[in-house]
């Protein structure tokens, strides 16, 4: 991890855009995604001089839950341990935001080949469910 520079809540609509389509294509609008960091709790990225190899955010209530999102790591920067920075630092926020002496559930969703990874770091499964629903926003439909 030499080289890498943590930042907190810079991170750009375009790096954001720019990472998501690095692991999984097809990112959202840069409207979308402003709108997403602006009203993110926490934003956290990793940076290799000027490029921005990694981020996650966080998404919650600081008060009973937090929940992490998007954490994407650039392919040619997986496997160096920046996932785990990303999650550390999350962690450290809600450390240092939280209530002390309470508890804040953190939370959030892995695909099934990531859980290992997540589980590592003392997260597990629950008997809930994660439901979701893609609602589509079209005012002009109507």
């Amino acid at each position: 991890m030499d080289g890498i520079t943590v930042k907190h809540d810079q991170l750009t609509a375009d790096d954001f855009i720019m990472l998501w389509g690095s692991v999984w294509g097809g990112a959202p609008t840069k409207e979308q995604v402003g709108l997403a960091l602006k009203h993110s709790l926490f934003c956290v990225s990793l940076h290799d001089g000027q490029r921005t190899v990694a981020m996650a955010r966080m998404i919650g209530d600081m008060g009973l839950c937090c929940y992490i999102k998007d954490v994407i790591v650039h392919p040619d920067y997986q496997g160096k341990g920046l996932g785990r920075l990303l999650i550390t630092e999350l962690l450290s926020f809600v450390k240092a935001h939280g209530i002390n002496g309470t508890d804040v559930f953190v939370e959030l969703a892995a695909v099934p080949d990531k859980m290992p990874f997540y589980e590592k770091l003392g997260f597990d499964t629950n008997s809930a469910q994660r439901m979701k629903m893609s609602y589509h926003i079209d005012r002009y439909g109507e």
